[in-house]
C-alpha cells in the first residue's frame, strides 16, 4: 500500500516505480527458489530467521536510500512485497513444515486458517499505511518524510516475526543422504507443469499488484491516500473472510474446481472495474474481485502439497512460486508505460484477461485428478 505512494513523493515517474515494483519481485524470486532447493539440507528455523534478519534489513533499506539505482538494489536483494498475495521467502519453508502436520483436507483446511491470519495482517497494514498522510496533514509534515517511518516499522515487524519463530517446532530432520537425494526426483513432471499454469496467472496477476491498485487509482480518480488505505482495508478483510469458505467448497467439488470456480468471477470483476467511470463504481467491482480473488490460494497450496511427496514438498514450493514470482516480475513494468500513457485501466483488462485464460487451462488440463481429499464432482 505505502510503496507506490512513497516512491510517488521521492519523485519517480510510473515507469520508474514499475521498474523498482518488477525489481522486487525479481529479487524475491532468486531467494525464494534458492530457499526451497537448499531448505531440504538446512535446519528450517536457521532459513525463517535468516529471512527475517533479512526482511529487517530491507525495512531499513528503503527508510535510507531515496536514489533510484541504488534503491533498485535494495529492492532486488531485499524482501519487500508489493502484491497481497503470497510471493514470499517464507512461504516454501512454512508451508512445508504445516503439511508435516496434517493431510487430507485438513490440510486445506489449515492452508485457509494460515492464509486468512496473513490477510487480516495485510488488511491492518493497509488500514495503516494512511497513517503517515494523516499525520503529515494535520502537523504539516512532509507527507514523503512520514510515509518514510512505515519502513522502519517493517523493519520492526521483522524482529517480531523472529520472536514469533521460536516457538516453531518443526518434524524430525531426515538423514542428509535422503535430503540430497529429494529435490524433486519423484514429482519433477507435475511441478514443472503446474509451475508453468501458475506462471500464466502470475503474469496476469503483475498488472495488478496492490502497488500498481493504487497508483492506479491515485492516477484515475485522483483518490486520497487515507481513502485508498481504508479501501483495501476493507479488501482485505473480504480476501481474509472469504479463505474460511475454501477448505468447505473443495470438500465439496475438489480443490481443482475450488481453485477455477472462484477465480473465474473475480477476473471478470477485475475487467469490469477497468471499464467504471467514477471511482466508487471502481472501487466496489475491486472489491467484489477481491472477495474471490484469493479463495483458490488455500486450494492451490493444498493441491501441491498433495500431488507430491513429503520430502519434496518444501522443494515444490519454492519452484511452483519462484515462476509465479519471475512472471509477475515482469508484467508491472508494461502496466507502469501503460498507465504514464493512460490512465485508463488498461493493466486491469491485461490482467484480467490473461488470468481467465489460465483458469480455463488449468481446468482442463487438471480436472480428472482426483485426491482422497476431493469431494464429489
Amino acid at each position: 500500500m505505502l510503496l507506490a505512494s512513497y516512491l510517488d513523493g521521492l519523485g519517480f515517474s510510473a515507469v520508474q516505480i514499475g521498474a523498482i515494483i518488477t525489481t522486487t519481485l525479481l529479487g524475491s524470486a532468486a531467494l525464494t527458489l534458492g530457499v526451497g532447493l537448499v531448505s531440504n539440507r538446512i535446519h528450517p528455523l536457521r532459513v525463517l530467521f535468516g529471512a527475517a534478519a533479512l526482511m529487517f534489513a530491507t525495512g531499513l533499506g528503503f527508510a535510507a536510500v531515496t536514489d533510484f539505482w541504488p534503491l533498485l538494489v535494495v529492492a532486488f536483494a531485499g524482501t519487500l512485497n508489493p502484491s497481497a498475495g503470497d510471493v514470499s521467502v517464507f512461504l516454501p519453508v512454512e508451508q512445508a513444515l504445516l503439511s508435516e502436520k496434517v493431510s487430507g483436507n485438513d490440510r486445506t483446511a489449515l492452508f485457509a486458517r494460515y492464509n486468512l491470519g496473513g490477510a487480516f495482517a495485510g488488511a491492518l497494514g493497509a488500514l495503516a499505511s494512511g497513517i503517515p498522510a494523516v499525520l503529515a496533514r494535520t502537523n504539516d509534515w512532509d507527507r514523503t518524510d512520514a510515509e518514510r517511518w512505515g519502513f522502519v516499522l517493517y523493519a520492526a515487524v521483522a524482529l517480531v516475526i523472529a520472536v514469533v519463530y521460536l516457538g516453531v517446532q518443526p518434524a524430525v530432520r531426515r538423514g542428509a543422504g535422503e535430503a540430497r537425494r529429494s529435490v524433486l526426483a519423484r514429482s519433477r513432471r507435475v511441478v514443472l507443469h503446474l509451475a508453468a499454469l501458475f506462471s500464466l496467472d502470475s503474469f496476469g496477476g503483475g498488472f495488478v499488484v496492490q502497488s500498481l491498485l493504487v497508483l492506479w487509482l491515485f492516477k484515475r480518480f485522483d483518490t486520497s491516500t487515507a481513502t485508498v488505505a481504508t479501501v483495501f482495508f476493507a479488501a482485505g478483510l473480504l480476501t481474509a473472510l472469504s479463505q474460511l469458505a475454501s477448505s468447505w467448497l473443495a470438500g465439496r467439488i475438489g480443490l481443482i474446481r475450488t481453485m477455477v470456480f472462484t477465480h473465474l468471477p473475480a477476473n471478470g470483476f477485475l475487467i469490469v472495474a477497468a471499464l467504471m467511470p467514477t471511482a466508487p463504481l471502481a472501487i466496489f467491482f475491486l472489491l467484489l474481485r477481491m472477495a474471490l480473488s484469493q479463495m483458490d490460494v488455500p486450494a492451490r497450496q493444498s493441491f501441491v502439497m498433495a500431488v507430491v511427496p513429503p520430502e519434496e514438498r518444501a522443494a515444490a514450493a519454492s519452484v511452483t512460486n519462484v515462476p509465479r514470482s519471475l512472471a509477475s516480475a515482469l508484467s508491472p513494468l508494461l502496466a507502469g508505460a501503460m498507465l504514464s500513457m493512460s490512465s485508463f485501466g488498461w493493466p486491469l483488462i491485461a490482467g484480467g484477461v490473461l488470468k481467465i485464460v489460465y483458469d480455463l487451462l488449468l481446468l482442463l488440463q487438471f480436472r480428472a485428478v482426483q485426491l482422497p481429499e476431493d469431494g464429489a464432482p
